[in-house]
């Protein structure tokens, strides 16, 4: 039964149902699930366990730490059955999200990086048991991950029991992608050996004691389809000045006319904007990043890009079924790693790479905030961003300069929370222009993110506080008593503009 599947004989005789899968779960565990941007997910046990919890005479509430998003509407259901008390380190959905904000979930929001190296130091106390997807077992136990590793590879070694969901919905030809690499325990640590974005380093399975498996449950669910957004004016707009600044870079000596392997955030823009690359002067460049979306296999079926290296693959519903049907094409380009491989800072400095990122907004001195909205509200999470603002080579922000219909700039005098200060970011742009932010002190990067990236109904708003910032003086002039005028006047009337403007 399943012998294709699961080739390790003695643990035929744990296969169950999800259900009954779910009763190792018990009141205040912490449990890891893996996933990661709606990819390779646990998609049985975690839906099981809501549906219990509905019907419980106790509570049933557990921390719950991931790669980083669901699919499947997995945290709307934990959080409408009330299983959630703490979750880490990133999420997307939207009633978790109003949970979070109104305080009956305690969310952590963490650099992608670090979660499992603050578990491995015992810092988050012990992980209860691991849920874990995957589209094999290997005869020795090893367990093959499906369309991500994210964290499931550190899960499975932490937790006390690991349950595996064997997903038949996962093609068998996803087994060998993986490159399965553990750093060792600090402080006592080797050198990571990742030199190339194509390096194989590890093994192709997650290899834990077969005794570790307790249960088995087989499912058959595709990953939940991404949800961005095709390229619109102002994501061209924005690729436009990105190509641009690259072939600037390139013809001043500063960049190699082979770029650097390049890093894209997750979301609408970040995909929209690396699509643009397919019609680039670029060529024969490498992509290493978390996730590998849409836009990847654009350039790889353009021949643009030579070799993906991501901790997840998340697709739109047709490029799912196309890419996983002619998995054999790509294979020899393609590489899924632990998040925290993906994302660690030696391998990001060591590679040079370029990174790019979106913002929520930023503010004149090139402060970014990435997670709140008003400086108070969670939207998703840090998620990697950090990690590779911090470290890369060049480290680009980018957001379309308006929101809601032209009601809030994303270009603001002070950003009401930052997640990534000016000391990590080089470039800022919008569809309006690029603003190259590095070497210039705190008062030419004003003037230049004002003349180049705002858009023209807030360009002379910014500079009139701008203006009078400088008459109070200071290396980064600031108006405090008028810093977040613009985010209270949006809290009270719904639009940052001022009312003969808005009005008009």
């Amino acid at each position: 039964m399943y012998e294709d599947r699961i080739r390790c004989d003695s643990l035929r005789n744990k296969i169950t149902s999800a259900a009954d899968a779910a009763l190792a779960i018990k009141d205040g565990m912490r449990v890891g699930a893996s996933g990661f941007t709606r990819a390779g997910d646990a998609k049985a046990v975690t839906l099981a366990l809501a549906e219990r919890a509905r019907h419980a005479d106790k509570p049933l509430r557990i921390t719950l730490m991931t790669g980083a998003s669901l699919g499947h509407d997995v945290d709307r259901m934990l959080t409408e059955a009330h299983v959630l008390a703490r979750r880490l380190p990133f999420q997307v959905d939207k009633t978790l999200r109003d949970a979070i904000n109104r305080g009956e979930v305690m969310f952590v929001d963490q650099h992608l990086s670090e979660t499992v190296e603050m578990l491995r130091a015992n810092q988050l106390g012990k992980l209860d048991v691991a849920i874990i997807e995957a589209v094999a077992i290997t005869e020795s136990g090893g367990i093959v991950p499906t369309t991500s590793v994210g964290n499931s590879a550190s899960f499975a070694i932490l937790a006390d029991k690991v349950i595996v969901e064997i997903n038949l919905a996962q093609p068998l030809a996803l087994e060998g992608l993986h490159d399965i690499w553990i750093p060792g325990r600090r402080p006592n640590r080797d050198p990571l050996p990742l030199v190339h974005a194509r390096d194989r380093i590890g093994t192709p399975a997650i290899e834990i004691p077969a005794d570790k498996i307790a249960a088995i449950v087989i499912t058959d669910k595709p990953d939940s389809p991404s949800t961005v957004l095709p390229a619109d004016t102002e994501t061209n707009l924005i690729a436009g000045h990105l190509i641009e600044f690259f072939q600037h870079e390139v013809a001043h000596g500063r960049m190699p006319r082979r770029l650097p392997p390049l890093q894209a955030g997750i979301g609408t823009i970040a995909n929209a904007v690396l699509a643009g690359f397919v019609d680039a002067p670029f060529d024969a460049f490498e992509i290493y990043s978390e996730v590998l979306q849409d836009s990847t296999f654009d350039l790889l079926d353009a021949g643009k890009v030579t070799f993906a290296s991501g901790a997840s693959i998340t697709l739109s519903a047709a490029r799912q079924a196309q890419v996983f049907g002619e998995l054999e094409r790509y294979r020899s380009r393609l590489v899924l790693r632990p998040q925290e491989v993906s994302n660690h800072p030696e391998v990001i400095r060591r590679l040079g790479l370029i990174a790019l990122n979106t913002a929520l907004e930023f503010d004149i001195y090139g402060n970014v905030n990435s997670t709140h909205v008003g400086g108070t509200h969670m939207m998703n999470g840090i998620g990697g961003s950090g990690d590779f603002a911090r470290n890369a080579s060049c480290a680009i922000f980018a957001t379309k300069s308006t929101a809601k219909g032209g009601r809030v700039s994303s270009v603001v005098p002070m950003v009401p929370h930052c997640d990534h200060n000016e000391h990590d970011v080089d470039v800022v742009v919008t569809e309006q222009g690029l603003a190259d932010l590095r070497g210039l002190a705190p008062r030419e990067r004003a003037t230049l993110i004002i003349q180049n990236c705002v858009h023209p109904q807030y360009r002379e708003l910014l500079r009139d506080y701008y203006r009078d910032a400088l008459r109070a003086g200071g290396q980064t002039p600031h108006r405090l008593e008028e810093a977040f005028a613009w985010h209270a006047r949006l809290r009270d009337t719904g639009s940052m503009l001022p009312a003969a403007q808005a009005a008009a």
